[in-house]
């Protein structure tokens, strides 16, 4: 059974709307910027964060009188513009399920000011996600997945194995984070934030920029729910692993990864050579981008242009997976391949084809990885429906 992409979405600095976040990235626009607010750290740091104001504007849109978080505007705001795009999908109806990818979700209700705003239980990341299934009059429990950093990735393999199995036929995943102190402390903990924009893949990489957004994507299995306006693009294959290495580091081989890749590639019917476009993780630390770099060497996949959009968004946690694919998926509609922003010199242990300019490019397939905390790897295999091959 094929999986089919019906529609997307991504809110983040640089639009509400997948569209416009693609056009920005065309110019090469980023959305990481020095940012001086106490509330987030005690010292100015890089950082891609949506605009307050602008985001209670477009939330007014909705009309709506409840009061909701920030990440619950983000992601009520991301599903609401996704089904506004392909009216064939009913949110109601009981084959269809939403799936929540986050590593956070509503952190600032830790603070005791927003936190006597909402009931507790809005911590929890269940109860997000219920927040937004009601929002929407879903009769389904929604789904939560909660994977470190390749969250989103494993929230779009799992949507494809449930349209497989025939449970659903239209499965909405959307994925998002915010930035807050506790957030960004933490990543300053292991002294892993640059005190630049992120500079994936190069010589002078110092370490990650965070962001702040969200994605949705709409799966079925249903061809006759997708739309007519573009091209269509399925869900090929997709695999995670783990490789035990570290609480925080992956492993220096890239095994893992390795083993998600070619378990991927294995599922979508696909050679090395025939891969397009690789959408890499590429956090710009020292060991992330040399694991990833020697994972795609060891997969045979070295030729193969390869890009990160972390200098773009920043590192976006449970929304990055879904962030990057849905640019992947805008990448092949509009056969065009995305510059590495901030990028000048290869610099990672095993010699890759980093896209250092924006271009365009024939992109049939693409390959979207992922790695995170505690070991964890995913790839995901985006393809366009008229080269399918199982």
């Amino acid at each position: 059974m094929k999986v089919f992409v019906a529609s997307d979405n991504i809110v983040s600095p640089l639009g509400f709307t997948s569209d416009e976040n693609f056009e920005q990235l065309k110019k090469m626009q980023t959305g990481v910027l020095l940012h001086a607010d106490s509330a987030l750290s005690a010292e100015p740091l890089f950082v891609s964060v949506i605009d307050t104001q602008k985001l209670n504007t477009e939330f007014e849109k909705l009309n709506v009188k409840q009061e909701y978080t920030r990440l619950e505007k983000m992601m009520l705001l991301s599903v609401t513009d996704a089904l506004s795009r392909n009216k064939k999908i009913d949110i109601e109806n009981k084959k269809t399920l939403l799936i929540v990818s986050t590593t956070k979700g509503n952190i600032d209700l830790l603070d005791k000011t927003e936190g006597e705003k909402f009931d507790t239980n809005r911590i929890h990341l269940w109860e997000a996600a219920n927040v937004v299934a009601r929002y929407f009059n879903n009769p389904n429990q929604p789904l939560v997945i909660s994977n470190a950093c390749i969250s989103g990735v494993v929230a779009i393999i799992l949507a494809k194995r449930l349209l497989e199995e025939d449970k659903y036929d239209t499965i909405v995943v959307v994925g998002a984070d915010i930035m807050t102190h506790f957030v960004v402390a933490g990543f300053q903990s292991f002294k892993a934030i640059s005190p630049q924009v992120a500079k994936p893949y190069d010589a002078a990489r110092d370490g990650i920029s965070l962001g702040e957004g969200c994605g949705t994507i709409i799966l079925t299995n249903n061809q006759q729910l997708t739309t007519d306006n573009q091209q269509l693009i399925t869900v090929a294959g997709g695999a995670s692993s783990n490789d035990a290495n570290h609480i925080s580091g992956p492993s220096r081989t890239g095994d893992g990864l390795l083993l998600a890749i070619q378990k991927t590639l294995s599922e979508s019917n696909m050679k090395p050579e025939e891969i397009d476009y690789i959408s890499g993780h590429g956090t710009a630390t020292i060991f992330n981008d040399d694991m990833e770099s020697l994972a795609i060497t060891d997969a045979h996949l070295a030729a193969v242009p390869m890009n990160s959009l972390k200098s773009y968004f920043g590192h976006t946690l449970g929304a990055a997976g879904l962030i990057e694919s849905i640019i992947g998926i805008h990448s092949m509609q509009q056969n065009q391949l995305i510059g590495t922003y901030n990028y000048t010199e290869l610099g990672v242990a095993a010699p890759i084809n980093i896209i250092k300019e924006t271009r365009q490019a024939t992109i049939n397939n693409c390959l979207k990885t992922a790695a995170g905390f505690g070991g964890c790897n995913a790839a995901v295999l985006f393809q366009k429906a008229e080269n399918l091959k199982n």
